[in-house]
């Protein structure tokens, strides 16, 4: 049940880097790019759909499926110049300014590593958590 999940650790993006580019494939890579995703006060209806009801975001509720993410991770593989995949999601009671999640890719070029933070994050997104915000 996720209200006995702890919250993480942030992972550290140094380290992260750092083991990266020490992965054989590293050699084959031009770009890095990192996804941080916060818990914001903002509701999610009002970014996204203009939707204000007047009311803030005080934590959430986040879990997640290890498989759909896994399966995600791989699909993200097959991708045009992508060699290098890493996500951490957190979990359970979050605050505001908590980590939800962070997503590192390593490929050959610009175009080909956006496209692929961007297909990731949004797989991730949609189709592998549950975020309920509280208010």
């Amino acid at each position: 049940m996720i209200n006995e999940k702890m919250k993480k650790l942030s992972p550290s993006m140094d380290e992260w880097l750092k083991e990266a580019k020490t992965d054989p494939a590293a050699l084959q890579e031009g770009m890095f790019l990192v996804h941080n995703g916060v818990v914001r006060q903002t509701p999610k209806a009002k970014v996204r759909q203009g939707i204000d009801d007047g009311s803030l975001v005080t934590g959430m509720e986040f879990a997640y499926d290890a498989a759909k993410v896994d399966w995600a991770i791989a699909e993200t593989y097959k991708m045009e110049g992508i060699f290098y995949v890493r996500v951490w999601l957190n979990e359970g009671q979050l605050e505001l300014g908590d980590d939800i999640m962070y997503v590192l890719i390593g490929g050959d070029i610009r175009p080909h590593v956006i496209d692929a933070l961007q297909f990731l994050v949004e797989k991730i997104k949609s189709e592998c958590v549950s975020e309920i915000e509280q208010k």
